[in-house]
């Protein structure tokens, strides 16, 4: 008998996943949550009925949540994760050579514990040196910490339950006053293609917080539509305007210096709705 798993995305349309085995099902005090085996996509976290991730595609969305904003600041000492429980965009910011300590901020630690049992390719970073967890809310811890960071990465899940106000634009307000006076984030911002009405409200509320917003994206299979987005507020520096020679080498599989600038370009039907 063949055991598939059906993502609902709206009335008329569903993503479905043929899956191998259940490997892990609970309820955490936060949310719902499973590990599958799937045949096309490998292990796959899902939380409250929504696919976070998959291991044979999850380093493009790690990669380019992480080294696109890391690479737009020349210095980014101190970086904040906010959710991430995986760890993929853990393992990519201790990669880079300018960081000195980032912070992880994951309100539900099941995440993390059942990551590291059934997801290792993903967890494998909480140990290193560079990185403290955090168990706790992100948007008070946020608030609690003023002019400290030089990058914050909102590797959240979608706007529903725990995530909802990461989206909003009181947290883009306090996410602002929680970096340095040349600081930078990005966020995860949905398909461009399914979620467009939310993509440009987050680019309009980040542009009036910051003075600048650029969305960006990758091709990502296992998500909708296989393009998704990301949303990058900046007080100072433009990610068009980095030098591609400053940045560094180290290993990746999707993300390039001709990928950092190429992802800004948006197909016209998008380009219209987001300018």
């Amino acid at each position: 008998m063949e055991l598939w798993y059906t993502e609902k995305q709206n009335d008329n349309l569903s993503l479905s996943y043929r899956v191998r085995e259940t490997l892990h099902v609970e309820k955490t005090p936060f949310q719902h949550l499973a590990v599958l085996d799937t045949i096309p996509f490998g292990r796959m976290l899902v939380l409250d009925g929504i696919v976070q991730t998959a291991v044979v595609d999850e380093f493009i969305y790690h990669e380019m949540i992480a080294h696109v904003p890391l690479n737009t600041h020349p210095a980014p000492r101190r970086v904040l994760i906010i959710g991430g429980g995986d760890g993929g965009a853990l393992r990519e910011v201790v990669k880079h050579p300018r960081v000195e300590k980032v912070t992880q901020v994951e309100i539900d630690a099941r995440v993390i514990e059942v990551s590291k049992q059934f997801l290792p390719e993903l967890s494998c970073s909480f140990d290193d040196p560079k990185a403290e967890v955090v168990i706790g809310d992100g948007i008070e811890y946020v608030a609690e910490h003023k002019d400290t960071f030089d990058v914050v990465i909102i590797d959240s899940t979608d706007p529903v339950g725990p995530a909802v106000g990461l989206f909003s634009r009181e947290f883009y307000a306090s996410l602002h006053a929680c970096l340095r006076e040349d600081g930078l984030f990005v966020a995860q911002t949905e398909s461009p293609y399914f979620h467009s009405d939310l993509v440009a409200r987050i680019q309009n509320d980040v542009a009036e917080i910051f003075g600048l917003a650029r969305v960006y994206w990758a091709c990502i299979p296992t998500y909708p539509g296989g393009m998704w987005s990301f949303t990058l507020g900046s007080k100072k520096y433009d990610p068009l305007e980095v030098p591609l020679e400053r940045i560094p080498a180290y290993s990746t599989r999707y993300y390039t210096p001709a990928i950092h600038r190429a992802c800004f370009a948006m197909p016209r039907f998008l380009e219209e709705r987001f300018r």
